[in-house]
């Protein structure tokens, strides 16, 4: 089976289940350089990158696992819908 290409930005699934993003590819240097989802980082040869067994995946729905944050640190409440607390600066002006 042959591997796709690294393309920046895509995500792609080792055969053990890890989701992992390709962050960087030098065809000069001929390697490839991946983050999984937990923000481990890691350098591929692409001889290496031939043999992992990956196939495409879909990015992951929640975006901040490589991130090391939790939603208090974005200010996000994701319990209440956004737009709930609008204010008017024009109840201001006396």
């Amino acid at each position: 089976m042959t591997a796709p290409p690294p393309i920046i930005g895509s995500w792609y699934q080792l055969p053990e289940g890890d989701l992992f993003e390709v962050v960087a590819w030098d065809p000069q240097e001929q390697t490839v350089e991946i983050q999984f989802y937990d923000g481990t980082i890691d350098e591929y040869d692409v001889e290496s990158w031939s043999q992992l067994g990956i196939h495409p995946a879909e990015p992951p729905e929640d975006w901040s696992g490589s991130l090391d944050v939790v939603s208090e640190d974005y200010g996000v409440d994701l319990d209440r819908p956004a737009g709930d607390s609008r204010h008017n600066p024009l109840d201001d002006i006396d």
